[in-house]
């Protein structure tokens, strides 16, 4: 997942450079801004992308389509005042219309896929595998919660989004947001106390 903004970066530069021959003046600064961006939130859009599509590519496809409305909506970048949860809520909407699409989720269980999503540092080896085990049977438990609870779930456990900005990504009401999570975390709760019995 490192090299991903980077790549981002450098698949967006022309793109980038013919709108600085456009109009070099006032392009230029949104330029500049929008490879910030792409620096400091890809890895963050990347995993929003992942935890609902499960799959790499789709995943990076779908974080390039989200800059790519970026560029042709630059002119609003200087009125939005958080970019993080506007950005999570362009690459949420496409990832939910994709899904919507294609009316399946294809799922990865390659092990590199869930360690570029949910990366740990100075662990062992045999712990890191049994936390992706964990985590990827986590996932999986989500996947059969109901539309709505998973997704405030998923918001808030991947990128730990507040319900506020949760409420801001999916168009409802924090109240709305609290309750689908609670409802959630007990469905899940119940879940995983099922599977621990018939395991």
């Amino acid at each position: 997942m490192s090299t991903f903004p980077g790549q981002l970066t450098g698949w967006m530069a022309p793109a980038l450079i013919s709108q600085r021959e456009l109009a070099p003046a006032k392009t230029l600064d949104s330029s500049e801004t929008i490879t910030a961006l792409v620096t400091e939130h890809s890895a963050t859009l990347y995993r929003v992308a992942y935890s609902v599509m499960r799959n790499a590519s789709e995943a990076e496809d779908a974080v390039q389509e989200a800059f790519l409305r970026v560029l042709k909506h630059q002119d609003k970048l200087d009125s939005i005042l958080d970019h993080r949860v506007w950005l999570i809520r362009i690459t949420w909407n496409i990832v939910l219309d994709r899904k919507r699409r294609s009316k399946t989720r294809p799922e990865n269980d390659d092990i590199a896929d869930y360690t570029r999503v949910l990366p740990s540092k100075d662990r062992r080896a045999d712990d890191s595998l049994i936390s992706l085990q964990e985590q990827s049977r986590i996932l999986s438990l989500i996947d059969r919660l109901p539309r709505k609870e998973r997704e405030a779930l998923l918001l808030s456990a991947v990128e730990e989004l507040s319900t506020v900005q949760i409420a801001a990504v999916v168009g409802t009401t924090e109240s709305s947001i609290r309750s689908r999570i609670f409802r959630g975390r007990r469905q899940l709760s119940t879940l995983l106390e099922m599977e621990g019995v018939s395991r």
